[in-house]
């Protein structure tokens, strides 16, 4: 990869990240309101706050600084998958307006899964790319 698209790879890691590193802010904020909102829905509710927030922080910053960024892109996948599921139920709401405020939440983490996903590809595919630390953890060579 050239500078250039080292560059607008850069911009995209920052600007993906940007969302995790906000929500981790919240999440680091707001850790008792969101144990009331795991309650029922995680086994281990206090995992809920302040450890979900270290764990997108720590998932954001491996990407931005290119620090093993597959494993980061991974982490955040690993995070949206079940977040779509248990907190965005959608299809079990029959107010049209909380369906679709839910399903809009539902289809924001499934693209976030599917973008995350084509990084950890990318990352593994591509090997060391411009403006990294390391290269990938797993690496698809």
């Amino acid at each position: 990869m050239d500078t250039l698209g080292g560059i607008f790879l850069l911009a995209g890691r920052v600007l993906f990240s940007s969302l995790f590193v906000f929500s981790a802010w919240g999440h680091l904020r707001r850790h008792p309101q969101y144990l009331r909102i795991a309650q029922g829905k995680l086994p281990i509710a206090f995992l809920a706050g302040v450890p979900t927030g270290m764990y997108l922080l720590l998932a954001a910053v491996s990407i931005v600084a290119g620090i093993w960024a597959d494993l980061g892109a991974l982490m955040l996948a690993a995070f949206l998958a079940p977040a779509a599921l248990l907190f965005h139920p959608f299809w079990t709401f029959s107010d049209p307006a909380t369906r679709r405020t839910q399903q809009s939440g539902f289809l924001r983490n499934v693209t976030l899964f599917g973008a995350a996903l084509a990084l950890f590809a990318l990352f593994g595919a591509s090997g060391h790319v411009p403006f990294a630390i390391t290269g990938p953890a797993i690496d698809f060579h």
